[in-house]
């Protein structure tokens, strides 16, 4: 089983943008704690405020898809309702 990357880009609303990076730094803690993550690093746009990148390394795609059924991510996704305005997320693996 070959390890699993994830680059994941949440764009929020200009408006809500604190809100919505406080969200996203509550995730990184509980995160980097669950079994089989390797990296989970926050990035936010230095021309785009607004723009947020994820980039994680999972041990296996198993694992990573039992991090996105974890309790905090259904928190996350409640408490930024109606202040994302684009999600998008690709599972990629390392050619070398």
């Amino acid at each position: 089983m070959s390890q699993l990357t994830i680059i994941a880009n949440i764009h929020a609303k200009p408006d809500q943008i604190e809100k919505v990076k406080a969200a996203l730094l509550k995730l990184v803690p509980i995160t980097r704690a669950e079994e089989g993550c390797l990296t989970y690093t926050l990035h936010q746009n230095n021309e785009n405020p607004a723009h947020f990148t994820f980039h994680e390394n999972w041990v296996s795609r198993e694992l990573w898809q039992q991090h996105m059924q974890a309790p905090h991510l259904e928190e996350y996704v409640a408490a930024t309702e109606g202040a994302v305005t684009e999600f998008t997320l690709q599972e990629m693996t390392a050619s070398v």
